[in-house]
């Protein structure tokens, strides 16, 4: 029988987060908050960048092309210096979005809310964009095999130290990728850019949400906004029992395998890849020992020629 949204409710309101983004989370075994790696970025390190970089570079000149004036705020920066390299940092994310380049990405943000009211069986707001409207009908027409048991839902990795939110927990009953037959909760994830680089780190990423438990923050309110009130907060030593109320599994997803809802923005088109989240995880735990391993010291040791 399909699992319903009544029956794992969305948890909506922001989990509390640290100054470098990392979602704040109180152990399962007792405890004060500490700072978890998102998923996304204890991914990361499996990727490879230079062709992200490259693209940096061009849509950096392009932008400082298209707004002469930010050469003008730039001539006399040091950039040795933790404020030229900060303002610097500031000015070529400025030409970046000069040239355009995070116009996809709020493309995609604006198909991905587009998306829940679709799933929710919801209306599209009034004057949604015609191309909208058509990539919602693909998106509707692809996914019409899956049943949504939930969306955007937090999960905690603890032997990684992870944290992120999924976009959809998925029940399918059908023939799976081998042609065996698979019945029960899969993890699903819209991608709205190309998906033609990366596969692995999706995988990965999806085989990272299959294997979390569900964090629910509110067990812990704080106010954010509130300076002082989150410094307290963070000082709480929570005991285990208590914190252990946060934590609720997810019974049976699959962690074989996950589905990538690609929805390239505008083409009036969705198509579903299976991810192996068996390579997925492999590529997980390879992360864990990449980022064991740029964290060890003493590398290097002075060179002596008196011994």
């Amino acid at each position: 029988m399909p699992i319903h949204l009544v029956d794992l409710p969305t948890r909506r309101v922001s989990v509390p987060r640290d100054r470098w983004g990392r979602p704040l989370v109180v152990p399962k075994r007792g405890g004060k908050p500490r700072g978890l790696v998102r998923t996304t970025t204890y991914i990361d390190c499996i990727e490879d960048k230079s062709a992200l970089t490259a693209w940096g570079k061009r849509m950096t000149l392009l932008g400082t092309a298209r707004d002469p004036k930010l050469l003008d705020q730039m001539k006399y920066l040091n950039p040795e210096t933790r404020e030229g390299k900060a303002t610097l940092d500031e000015l070529a994310e400025r030409a970046i979005t000069a040239a355009g380049a995070n116009a996809k990405r709020e493309r995609g943000t604006h198909l991905h809310a587009l998306s829940e009211l679709v799933d929710q069986g919801k209306e599209l707001p009034p004057g949604t964009h015609p191309s909208d409207i058509a990539d919602m009908e693909a998106y509707r027409t692809a996914t019409a095999c899956f049943d949504v048991v939930a969306m955007e839902q937090f999960v905690v990795v603890d032997e990684l130290g992870v944290g992120g939110t999924f976009d959809r927990l998925l029940h399918y009953a059908g023939p799976g990728p081998d042609g065996r037959h698979i019945e029960g909760p899969i993890i699903g994830d819209l991608k709205t850019g190309s998906v033609q680089y990366g596969g692995v780190k999706m995988a990965a990423q999806l085989a990272v949400y299959s294997r979390g438990e569900l964090y629910d923050h509110t067990t812990f309110p704080v106010d954010t906004r509130d300076a002082g009130a989150l410094a307290a907060w963070k000082k709480r030593d929570v005991p285990a029992d208590l914190a252990a109320t946060a934590y609720s599994h997810v019974p049976g997803v699959n962690q074989e395998w996950g589905v990538i809802i690609h929805l390239p923005a505008g083409e009036s088109r969705c198509t579903l890849y299976w991810a192996d989240l068996r390579v997925g995880w492999q590529a997980a735990r390879l992360a864990l020992d990449i980022r064991r391993t740029r964290s060890t010291k003493g590398a290097l040791v002075p060179f002596s020629s008196s011994y």
